[in-house]
């Protein structure tokens, strides 16, 4: 809670000050109740004590004056308002260690799972986009608000194959900020066209409006990158450059072990630890944050918490009519019963 005026705050020294008055009042009032040494007479000439219901109007009234001041300081409060427009991308690794078992039932089985609540979690109008990652890339949704197709897809995800992490994210970045057509080369023109600028850059030129969709990647993976053609560090780059966070999650435990094939067509048993270094590294460059995931529990916790963090925005409201009505409310009630009650008016 906060005050867009918060001066007017000083005015709820009143209050403690009136609170005194109103004591010592009553104090004075028993001081001259006891001068009348006839009990018994006073008791036939005076209706019974109103005992508690004397205060309860005084202190209403109170109440009522402490709210008006705060009405007038005009209180704010942080409301979470759903994102109308963002892209989120699904960068979901499902290499041969996903089959481990050191998350329950196994690593995929757990992340498809857990997927689920965060597209339960996001606003309906941000759309979602589901990329799966193993020897190659695979774009398995492209974006899209329909939160059936991305869970189906989900499902139909199986383990095989290595770890191209840096050519998933590279794809991811090509979903959200599709490259531009190189601009034609003026008359005479002897190179290729200046490349064309970056959102960040068009942000800094128009005072911080890009006028382009919020976009994040959330990277799920289990391992170190093994395949691929871009490294994962070259990816995250370039996501700084586009202005797309990453939220990198390891799945998995460091003794975590995996039936895996190998070249010749035979199983083998292998330690298949997170990249937790390279991970971290990446949300870090891109401005989004690095989780672990030791269990199903808190890869649950985190998906939960990715979706109100980046399915919404705070903005401060005003909240004085709030307080205002209450105040008046409470100022209606203490007359009501003051004439109830006592046939006066506080």
């Amino acid at each position: 809670m906060s005050f867009a005026s918060p001066w007017w705050l000083v005015f709820l020294a009143v209050i403690p000050v009136a609170l005194g008055a109103y004591f010592a009042v009553q104090h004075r009032r028993s001081k001259y109740a006891v001068r009348f040494t006839n009990l018994d007479l006073l008791a036939n000439v005076v209706d019974a004590s109103p005992g508690w219901r004397r205060h309860l109007p005084p202190v209403l009234s109170l109440l009522a004056l402490a709210l008006l001041v705060l009405a007038i300081a005009r209180p704010e409060t942080t409301t979470k308002v759903p994102k109308e427009e963002a892209t989120v991308v699904l960068v979901t690794d499902v290499s041969g260690s996903m089959n481990a078992t050191d998350v329950e039932p196994t690593r995929l089985a757990a992340a498809q799972e857990s997927a689920r609540i965060l597209l339960d979690k996001l606003p309906k109008k941000v759309q979602v986009s589901l990329i799966s990652f193993s020897s190659s890339v695979t774009v398995l949704v492209q974006p899209t608000t329909d939160r059936e197709e991305v869970k189906l897809a989900l499902d139909r995800l199986r383990p095989r194959g290595g770890t191209a992490m840096g050519d998933a994210l590279q794809t991811a970045l090509e979903v959200v900020r599709p490259p531009e057509a190189p601009a034609p080369v003026t008359n005479g023109g002897t190179g290729a066209a200046p490349p064309a600028p970056t959102p960040r850059a068009v942000a800094d030129a128009a005072g911080g409006d890009t006028g382009v969709v919020p976009a994040f990647i959330i990277l799920l993976s289990d391992g170190a990158q093994t395949l691929g053609n871009i490294q994962p560090l070259d990816a995250a780059d370039a996501a700084k450059e586009l202005d797309v966070p990453i939220f990198a999650i390891a799945l998995g435990t460091q003794n975590g072990v995996a039936q895996v094939e190998d070249n010749q067509g035979r199983t083998r048993t292998v330690r298949v630890p997170p990249d937790e270094e390279t991970l971290t590294e990446i949300a870090e460059i891109t401005g989004g944050k690095f989780f672990s995931a030791p269990t199903k529990d808190d890869l649950d916790t985190i998906y939960k918490d990715l979706g109100s963090k980046i399915g919404y925005t705070e903005e401060q409201r005003e909240v004085t009519w709030a307080f205002a009505g209450l105040g008046a409310l409470l100022v209606a009630v203490s007359g009501g019963l003051s004439l109830l009650w006592f046939n006066r008016f506080p």
